[in-house]
């Protein structure tokens, strides 16, 4: 076999270890150590490493493309580490994994269990190989680079910091969270909709907790900047205007708000220089009645009168929403390095909607078509078939290329018909 060329960035499957494995010519690596290492490392830090071999950003994305479209099946070839050899070995448990070699070394203790298998492997403890002994699913990391490839990484505003639109937002307070998960899953859910202020009375699990940071996704801003509070009264200090979320109904003369109802008066008073918060109960029973008392207001969402309670995450989802929606700074989706903001309605991608003219002309192309090809079969009717027709494809709101691309459709069929004429 030929050297590969010195510019050659290709997969090709090559024979390593007994096992086909789809190596990246000149480079002579695995498929699955590009994509950890661009994973893991980020884009820029992976082609730095791999830029004497002339390893870029174009010749990057087809070894990238490569693992996330799984290209290697059709080739017959695993990576060491995948979950892909994992199962082409039909190793379904733990004991399967270790059988197959002749001992498995424990470097923590010194461990040495023996096996019927051939070759030995190596692993720090046995906890981690109980954790990793399937093998990562490399194809799902290449899309996730890929992604961060093509349209850029998230900009700060939209995933690790507060918009800088806001010069104040309420301080959601979190009374007795019982599971460090839910909060988390909260800060992520503020940080979606532009919030950041976040205080958590007596959480069950302690503060702070890596669980909440890892559930977080990202919004290490809200974690970072949470406050732990010992009791309810902690948690309620320097407000000015408090409102606490609840599913039930309680004795108290207290005006009830719905959430775009609270967050309006919010806003209102924060223009007046006041400082507001909304209260949140544990997940099991929600607020004690004694604490909705300390509150000024009770906010009620409308739902399913049958199935009324809403988990915390969600109930804080809500509220940030509403937030977000009457401040009127959110985009649609995200922004990236080349994704911009969009507005509702129909996206154009670039093309302007047909005139009258274009449409004119393809109605007239499509009719002259239909006459040909005998469609039109009662000539009584014709008039109304083809108001229907223009109806139709006018109620469509063609762009000049949809209309470009019907038309191209009408000539390949017609195309197509007369040359079955011709045949004998």
């Amino acid at each position: 076999m030929s050297e590969p060329a010195a510019h050659d960035l290709s997969v090709r499957p090559s024979l390593r270890d007994g096992h086909c494995v789809p190596l990246v010519a000149r480079l002579d690596v695995p498929v699955a150590g590009i994509v950890e290492d661009a994973h893991e490392k980020g884009i820029a830090a992976a082609m730095a490493q791999w830029s004497a071999f002339g390893v870029d950003q174009a010749n990057l994305e087809p070894i990238l493309t490569y693992c996330a479209e799984q290209r290697c099946q059709d080739d017959g070839a695993t990576c060491p580490g995948c979950r892909m050899r994992t199962a082409s070995l039909g190793l379904k448990t733990l004991d399967d994994f270790i059988t197959q070699y002749a001992e498995v070394q424990v470097k923590d203790g010194g461990l040495r269990i023996p096996a019927p298998g051939r070759g030995s492997f190596a692993t720090s403890s046995l906890d981690a190989l109980a954790k990793t002994w399937a093998g990562e699913e490399y194809w799902f990391w290449a899309r996730r680079v890929l992604r961060k490839l093509r349209h850029g990484i998230r900009r700060a505003a939209q995933s690790g910091a507060p918009p800088e639109t806001e010069s104040s937002s309420p301080v959601f307070i979190l009374v007795r969270p019982q599971l460090a998960d839910n909060i988390g899953m909260v800060a992520r859910a503020m940080a979606n909709f532009g919030l950041e202020h976040l205080r958590l009375v007596a959480p069950r699990d302690g503060w702070p907790n890596e669980k909440a940071r890892i559930a977080a996704s990202g919004a290490n801003f809200i974690i970072d900047g949470a406050e732990a509070c010992d009791t309810f009264e902690d948690g309620l200090s320097g407000l000015n205007w408090v409102a606490a979320t609840t599913a039930r109904q309680r004795d108290l003369a207290k005006p009830v708000l719905t959430p775009e109802q609270a967050v309006a008066e919010i806003r209102r008073r924060l223009a007046q220089g006041q400082r507001c918060g909304i209260v949140f109960g544990p997940e099991r029973n929600g607020l004690e009645t004694g604490e909705i008392a300390n509150a000024d207001a009770a906010i009620m969402a409308p739902v399913n009168p049958n199935f009324a309670s809403l988990n915390l995450a969600q109930a804080v989802l809500l509220l940030s929403y509403e937030w977000m929606k009457q401040s009127g700074t959110g985009t649609l989706g995200r922004v990236t390095t080349y994704e911009h903001a969009l507005q509702p309605g129909l996206r154009l991608r670039g093309s302007q909607p047909a005139n009258k003219e274009e449409l004119i002309a393809f109605f007239a192309h499509l009719e002259r078509e239909l006459d040909d090809s005998g469609f039109f079969t009662a000539p009584d009717k014709r008039p109304s078939v083809v108001q229907n027709l223009r109806s139709m494809f006018a109620r469509m709101g063609a762009t000049e290329q949809e209309i470009r691309t019907l038309r191209g459709i009408i000539k390949a069929l017609a195309h197509s018909r007369g040359r079955r004429r011709q045949l004998p």
